[in-house]
């Protein structure tokens, strides 16, 4: 059967004009704004420290692409909004995208780019999250007073026969449950999870080794474990008291704590009803669960609305007023949950779709490196300007997708970026930040 292929089509007119397009417009890309990548990699050294810790398995006498090629493409593309490696089938063939790669030719394809991934094991995700970690550390230029480490579980849901997925009651649907550690903006931690598990599982061990590690570069640091009622565990909040880790999580409502918190409680109802607004009252109390092993200090949020009464509770081993506890510091890990919604939703961290294990766990680290790179981008180049807080995917439509026409030769390759950019001083700014950092 001939097959048709047309090459030009006819719009409207416009003014009288005629309006024509055809698909014969050379080297044009919509991610002239890659170039913002390769230069905060740069900056970092970080797919080249990768490249160099990570074993390639692969007969390299039939390998075309190296793997330090095979990381900026597949890292660049998820920072550019290019979550699948089916994209990588006509990606492959975008200029801008190679020059960023720093290749002349075609990059990987597909098949090759899932042959690797599923070639990953347990020594690779080892090794990037001891890269991630090390990557924190170098961030500082000098030793932190403080770090406050917020953990936090979410569901990836999954659709497929995946190793390890199982269905969680909670979620209502066949999912992993990983776990992330955030300090402020900064990711240090993704550890895909099988579902079947309890949300604080491995969190211990994981505290423990981000604490020893710290405080062998930063001897004096005070560190803060922060997170929700489902990593109040006593093992852990012991671990914390006898190795000086400070705490602040929340502690599940039970009869005994609202016994102990009654009277707080009927007093912010009764002032509700005086009052007619919400009442919001705080406190402390003594508690111990029956499975710890001392008594420690509980702060009370006794809330009553015309909703009614929600009384919350957070277990510390901070000094300091509560109501100040509660909304300053423990009310802040809330942030968090944009962290995670960036990595899931705008770099792609829940496409989990391989049958193997690792390969999966792979994935998820490769958008954590992505968003490395988006958050440095934003820490430092895009400071003090309107998106020095603005979401990843945010800044990937501002920033990263600018047509550009690119003329390549032996001797250069111009990126014409497009005149009609409206960020072109954010842009400029960007680049000189990055080209003198």
């Amino acid at each position: 059967m001939t097959e048709c292929k047309q090459i030009s089509f006819g719009f409207p007119t416009c003014k009288s004009r005629k309006v024509l397009t055809d698909f014969n417009g050379g080297d044009v890309t919509s991610d002239g704004g890659v170039l913002l990548l390769r230069q905060v990699d740069r900056r970092l050294g970080l797919t080249r420290r990768l490249s160099g810790i990570l074993k390639d398995r692969r007969r390299q006498g039939s390998c075309d692409h190296d793997q330090l090629k095979l990381l900026r493409q597949r890292i660049y593309a998820l920072a550019l909004g290019y979550e699948d490696i089916n994209d990588h089938s006509t990606l492959r063939k975008d200029v801008a995208l190679q020059t960023a790669v720093e290749a002349d030719e075609d990059l990987a394809s597909t098949s090759t780019l899932c042959r690797w991934e599923n070639s990953a094991d347990r020594e690779t995700a080892v090794r990037i999250s001891g890269l991630l970690v090390e990557q924190f550390i170098s961030s500082f230029k000098k030793a932190p007073k403080e770090l406050i480490l917020d953990f936090d579980a979410t569901d990836d849901p999954v659709h497929g026969k995946q190793e390890g997925r199982f269905f969680h009651g909670y979620y209502d649907h066949y999912c992993f449950l990983p776990l992330y550690v955030f300090c402020g903006e900064k990711l240090l931690v993704s550890y895909l999870r099988p579902s079947n598990i309890d949300a604080a599982r491995h969190a211990w061990a994981i505290l423990s080794l981000l604490v020893k590690r710290f405080r062998q570069v930063w001897p004096g640091v005070k560190i803060i474990f922060r997170g929700d009622s489902g990593f109040c565990r006593w093992r852990m909040l012991s671990w914390c008291d006898n190795n000086e880790v400070n705490y602040i999580t929340g502690v599940a409502k039970n009869s005994r704590l609202n016994d102990k918190a009654s009277a707080l409680m009927e007093k912010a109802k009764s002032e509700h009803e005086a009052s007619g607004e919400k009442q919001r009252l705080f406190s402390e109390i003594s508690y111990s669960a029956y499975t710890w092993d001392k008594e420690r200090r509980i702060l009370v949020k006794a809330e009553h609305s015309d909703q009614g009464s929600n009384p919350r509770y957070v277990v510390t081993n901070l000094s300091g007023d509560p109501q100040k506890l509660y909304d300053e510091v423990y009310c802040a890990r809330g942030d968090m949950e944009n962290r995670i919604k960036e990595q899931q939703l705008g770099l792609f961290s829940d496409r989990t779709s391989c049958t193997k294990w690792w390969a999966n766990q792979f994935r998820v680290m490769l958008s954590s490196l992505a968003y490395v790179l988006l958050q440095t981008l934003r820490s430092v180049a895009l400071k003090g300007t309107m998106l020095a807080h603005a979401q990843c995917c945010t800044i990937r439509v501002k920033l990263m997708k600018i047509g550009a026409v690119i003329l390549r030769n032996t001797r250069r390759i111009v990126f014409h970026l497009s005149s009609a950019c409206p960020y072109q001083k954010i842009f400029c700014m960007a680049v000189k930040r990055l080209s003198t950092a």
